[in-house]
């Protein structure tokens, strides 16, 4: 898995679970879990009954060599299979549409596709607690997940923004567009940020730099933004980008009626 800017990211784990009887533990009584990791070639027995309720759960699987697992276990007594669990629990989507209603205020959501760097996530949800973001959506695929690097990253700013993680980011752009927000999206090709109403309910998506935000994802959008350029840098860090797409709509909100 590569980060923003293509580049392995050297990424601590979150929680993590060595061992069948903990895995399984964690699948029966239905505890977060980003990811299980299975010994290639080695699914059997008690791990097939896991990876079925992994499956069940929606929960990523993926297959590795044993000297991965070694390694994350320290002590090798891994049984063929480690979970990796998020340094903090994820919510619904409708929790973070019920939690800007009861703040009576029109919701801002962010969603983040293939953000897969752990420092530039923690880096974008400091941004998004300071800009009063209800929420923030991260898809189960190519992203980085809640680790302790993210927590880090993040100032503390984790422990107070709501934050989803779903299978499907076009399916959760679909349930926001129904609740009746607009749709926003990061387009290099899209109108100048400042140019484009973003007052309202409002989910913006923000992409990686290396392959932005997903075709089919722009084309559900409403509409696309881009943040003018005037030097020979044709781009922006991601986490630099959302917070200035991010202010931007807390400036429409909280300023326009007194400094249009």
């Amino acid at each position: 898995m590569k980060n923003d800017n293509g580049q392995e990211p050297r990424e601590t784990p979150g929680l993590i679970l060595i061992g069948r009887n903990a895995v399984l533990e964690a699948l029966n009584h239905e505890k977060p879990v980003d990811k299980i990791l299975l010994r290639r070639g080695g699914v059997e027995g008690t791990l097939r009954v896991i990876a079925a309720k992994a499956r069940e759960r929606g929960v990523v699987l993926q297959e590795v060599d044993k000297t991965k697992l070694d390694e994350l276990s320290e002590s090798g007594n891994h049984q063929g299979v480690v979970g990796v669990c998020p340094a903090k629990g994820y919510v619904e989507i409708e929790e973070i549409l019920d939690y800007a209603k009861s703040k009576i205020e029109d919701a801002f959501i962010l969603l983040l596709d293939g953000i897969m760097d752990p420092h530039n996530l923690g880096a974008i949800l400091r941004s998004a607690e300071a800009a009063g973001v209800h929420g923030v959506i991260l898809p189960k695929r190519r992203a980085a997940g809640l680790t302790p690097t993210v927590v880090k990253t993040s100032s503390g700013a984790i422990e107070h923004i709501l934050i989803s993680r779903v299978t499907n980011l076009s399916d959760a752009v679909a349930k926001l567009k129904k609740a009746g927000l607009w749709i926003a999206c990061a387009d290099m090709e899209g109108e100048p940020l400042y140019t484009v109403d973003l007052s309202g309910p409002i989910a913006l998506i923000i992409g990686s730099e290396g392959t932005g935000v997903g075709r089919l994802l722009g084309k559900n959008s409403d509409f696309s933004i881009k943040i003018p350029m005037y030097g020979r840098i044709d781009s922006l860090n991601a986490s630099v980008a959302a917070g200035i797409m991010m202010y931007e709509v807390v400036r429409r909100r909280r300023f326009m009626r007194v400094a249009p």
